[in-house]
Order: C-alpha cells, then structure tokens, then sequence
C-alpha cells in the first residue's frame, strides 16, 4: 500500500469500498449529518429508518439527524444505549435486536449506527441477525470509528472470554463521515482515535507516516487536514477490504498492535482505563518492539514510531495503563484466544519498518511470555 501524501481538501470526499454488488460510498467532510436524511432517501426511497446511538452521542446529534430524516420524508425511531464498551455484550444485543423488532424495521428498511465503534459494532450486528439481516447505514461519530471500525463490515460484542469474538461480517450499504462531529469528542477519546490513523502509516504507507509526524497537530484540532487524513485512511482501509472481505489473507494487517493491544483491553475489564485507541498503541509499540528483538527491523524504527505516538499523547508502554493488570500468563491466556490463533498457534502482524507489516504465523509462545515478562518490568 504506497501513496502520495494526503492534500488538504474543502469539499466532502467520496470513497468507494468495491465489493461488487455490494460496493458502497464513504462521505467524508464536515457538516453532513445535517444532510443525511437526503442521502439515506437517495439511496432507499421510503425506507423507514432505526436509529441506534448512545446517550452521549445522542445529547450532540440525534436532533440533527432526525431533523435530517424529517426534512427529507423518514419515518424514524431511535434505540439509545448506555455509552462504553461494556454496551458491546449480550445484554446491549438484546436491547438492541429487541428495540428493531418492536420499532418493526423491516427488511427494506434501514438500521443507522450514530456513534462511535461501540455503536457500529452493536447496531451492525443486531441488523445482521434481526430478520435475518437488515441493511444498516454507518454514521461515525468518533475518529476511530470514521477512519476503522464504520468501514469493512465486521460487527459484534464482546465476551468475557476476549474482545470481538461474538460477531459477523455485515457490510454497510454507505458510511456518512461527518468530520465536524470530532469536535464534540473529548480530547482523550480524539487522541484515542488517531492511532488507527497512524496504524495505517506504519503497517502499509511509509509516506503517508512521513506526512501524519508533520500534519498531526492540525488533524487533531480539526484544519482540512482531518478531512485529508480521515480519507487517507479508508482509502487504504478500502483497498484491503476489498482484497480480502473476510480476513483469510492479507485484511489480518490492518490488526497490527490489536493482538496485544486487545489482551490489554481484556486485561483492564473493558474499562475507561484503557480505551480501544490507546490499547492500540501500546500495542504497536510492542509489536514493533517485538519485532526488533527478532532482528526484523531497526532500533530506530521502534524508537520513531513510538515518539509519535507519544507526541500525540498516547500511551506506549504496558506501564501506561493505570491499575492492576493480570500477570504475564493471564495476558497470554487472552493472547491465545485472539481471532487469529489458528490450531493453537499464534498470528502476530510483525514489521520490517515503517510501513512494512507482514503476517507471521506459528510465533513462538514462549518468545512472547519472555518478551513480555520483559516489558512488564520495563
């Protein structure tokens, strides 16, 4: 994945995931939610719509989109979780399968995911199984879930077992990224957020992480460079996806640092401790940590990507996380129930520098115990 640094752009950007019939566009720029309803009566004429959010995003812009709705002729009715992760678990699907069903959303009508990843996994999985499978609409309120989690169709909750291991892939039928909702979130949760966007510099796009260590200021505070780099990002999410749907190959790079990064997720309870961006950069720091003690790429690779990361203010060492964590053999239990083991072995998206991640396959367990073990006491 190379590309040419992102420009700078006024005008909403279209990106489109080609999967055949079942291609669909991402609107990114700001100022769209307030357009949506025309959008969603473009694509699905009398549809009558569900929408799924969370008390938090509700409070900023469930008016405006169901104004939206209104104005362009949709019937609409909301379904309103608790906010956090703890929402993506059995009892968050059940209240939202229920909510559809007793709003009596039918086949040709349409569920909308308002909200962060936490919404869009829950709301894309309840559509997912409620009738069988509705069509769903992903409208992202969070830089994590513009730039990842609202684009390729995987869906869930989670299990006390491990994060993600309950779910399907159901692709969205559009994504509407209205950049001008990143300025309702908490700078934490914003932080949060752009590791995703650095994880795509540093698994596939060396220039592309040339231009975020310069850009990433204005990107956090909202210039055109957001736009930019929210685009930058699901284009090269898209292109992925479109190779490989369902992760049999090369999709499984887009989870650098989420082995770890999940084991520590789990390991913190799911909790306000450690949200799901800054698991993912502990994470990339130590896969690229990992992969330097293998030999695989330079010291200086290592020291680089973690700086920026820091730079932005987010953590990079297992000692970031605030609390009790299990001990090194907890953290491999949940290691071992990542999605990726196969026949028991271990997957690790590993390195050879920036912009070079590669699948390994049957990584030694006993290397990554001691590599840990190590990191713990660091």
């Amino acid at each position: 994945m190379t590309a040419a640094s992102p420009s700078p752009a006024a005008d909403p950007r279209l990106v489109r995931v080609e999967l055949g019939n079942r291609a669909y566009d991402i609107a990114i720029g700001p100022g769209l939610l307030a357009g949506i309803g025309a959008r969603i009566a473009a694509l699905r004429p009398g549809a009558r719509v569900a929408i799924v959010t969370d008390r938090n995003v509700a409070q900023h812009h469930l008016g405006t989109v169901e104004a939206s709705l209104a104005a362009a002729g949709i019937t609409s009715s909301a379904i309103v979780i608790e906010p956090g992760e703890s929402a993506k678990s059995y009892a968050g699907l059940q209240q939202v399968t229920e909510g559809l069903i007793a709003a009596r959303i039918e086949r040709r009508d349409l569920v909308l995911a308002l909200g962060g990843g936490v919404v869009g996994d829950l709301a894309g999985f309840a559509a997912s199984v409620v009738r069988r499978g509705l069509d769903f609409v992903q409208a992202p309120t969070s830089l994590l879930a513009q730039v990842d989690s609202s684009v390729g169709g995987k869906t869930g909750i989670n299990s006390p077992q491990g994060k993600n291991l309950i779910g399907a892939f159901h692709q969205p039928v559009l994504v509407v990224a209205d950049t001008g909702a990143l300025d309702t979130l908490p700078a934490r949760e914003l932080r949060a957020g752009y590791a995703e966007v650095a994880k795509y510099g540093l698994l596939g796009d060396a220039k592309l992480f040339d231009w975020l260590e310069g850009a990433w200021r204005e990107i956090v505070t909202g210039s055109a460079e957001r736009v930019a780099a929210v685009a930058a990002s699901c284009t090269a999410k898209a292109a992925i996806v479109a190779r490989d749907e369902t992760e049999t190959g090369d999709r499984a790079l887009l989870n650098l640092g989420h082995t770890f990064g999940h084991a520590l997720e789990a390991g913190a309870g799911y909790s306000q401790r450690l949200l799901h961006g800054e698991g993912v950069s502990i994470g990339m720091c130590l896969a690229f940590a990992y992969s330097a003690r293998l030999g695989l790429c330079s010291g200086q690779d290592v020291v680089r990507a973690q700086r920026h990361l820091e730079a932005v203010g987010l953590p990079t060492r297992i000692s970031d996380v605030p609390g009790e964590l299990p001990d090194t053999d907890g953290l491999m239990t949940l290691i071992a129930q990542d999605k990726k083991v196969s026949r028991g072995q271990l997957t690790f998206i590993l390195t050879r520098g920036i912009g070079e991640a590669f699948v390994a396959k049957d990584v030694d367990a006993a290397s990554v115990r001691a590599f840990l073990e190590e990191m713990r006491a660091a």
